[in-house]
């Protein structure tokens, strides 16, 4: 039923607030028992099932005055949705925890299932099942579900001679970070990809299909990413500056704040493009740039230094 415009989630109570989300999530044909029950029912046909958990938490991780509550949602899908895309695979179902405030208005916690939804639609995937209870601050948790009809892409498989490949935008979530942090909403498509990132959700499969050594998505930084790749698969992997094409946002943010463009894709997160090695530059699929190379040894440097810039974000 609907709520007032301003009830809290005190007032719409535990149980009536659930049944107002169940009604945002459509469920997909995979779905045998969705949400209601003590646990979602789901078909799985052919290939492997893939499984992911993300947690994100307000102040830390995103923030009410920065995005709309529609834009935590689409940010929540989103970082989950490309883990699964980062094993080559297509997420199919997901699980929603959300613990917040009991004067959360209720309108903000609709408002972000429906950002959420909106996302999960783009890749086809449901939203089979969560839960819901009360903290100081708003918790967002996670379970992302997926397949994979070839074997799943690893980090632990880049080998010397390997060419290293990116593909999606990079650099911007970080750019628009930037901005807020310093109390701006411009350039505002920075901004925007900031609040909503927009994950190449088909280039996992692609990757897969064309034979990627490794793959990982760029959640916390490309150079950090990239050491996961070289730390996984036991090599080292030096990132060619040349190859990335500054976007001009950047270039005015860097200007503004007396920062250096490249350090915003070098360091930066949240957009989650993709990282991929390959066998050879031939292999690489088209949408796809070669940024760097693959040898012996252990590490991650740019054009042949160790970087003294930020490589990603750190948790503790």
């Amino acid at each position: 039923m609907p709520f007032p415009p301003d009830a809290t989630l005190a007032d719409a109570g535990e149980f009536g607030l659930i049944s107002a989300l169940v009604e945002l999530f459509p469920q997909g044909e995979q779905v045998l028992v969705g949400p209601g029950d003590d646990a979602a029912v789901l078909r799985v046909r052919t290939g492997h099932v893939v499984v992911s958990t993300d947690l994100m938490v307000e102040g830390r991780h995103f923030r009410r005055d920065w995005a709309s509550a529609a834009d935590v949602g689409h940010r929540a899908a989103a970082q989950n949705l490309s883990d699964i895309n980062a094993m080559g695979g297509r997420a199919t179902s997901l699980t929603v925890g959300l613990a917040a405030p009991a004067d959360l208005p209720v309108q903000w916690a609709l408002d972000f299932a429906r950002g959420f939804a909106e996302e999960c639609a783009l890749v086809g995937a449901s939203v089979v099942g969560g839960d819901l209870t009360r903290a100081d601050e708003v918790v967002i948790a996670v379970t992302v579900l997926g397949a994979v009809t070839e074997s799943p892409v690893l980090r632990s498989g880049a080998r010397p001679g390997d060419v290293l490949a990116l593909c999606g935008r990079q650099g911007w979530a970080a750019g628009g970070l930037a901005v807020l942090g310093r109390g701006f909403r411009s350039p505002r498509v920075l901004v925007e990809a900031y609040r909503r990132p927009e994950p190449p959700y088909d280039a996992g499969r692609v990757a897969a299909e064309a034979g990627a050594t490794s793959l990982i998505d760029i959640s916390d930084g490309l150079l950090a990413e990239a050491g996961h790749l070289a730390d996984a698969s036991g090599v080292a992997i030096d990132v060619h500056a040349a190859a990335f094409d500054i976007p001009e946002p950047l270039h005015a943010v860097g200007a503004a704040l007396g920062a250096e463009p490249l350090s915003f894709i070098l360091g930066g997160g949240d957009d989650h493009a993709l990282l991929a090695t390959f066998a050879d530059v031939a292999a690489v699929p088209e949408g796809w740039a070669v940024i760097g190379a693959v040898a012996d040894g252990a590490g991650v440097t740019v054009d042949g230094a160790a970087y003294d810039g930020p490589t990603g974000w750190t948790h503790f």
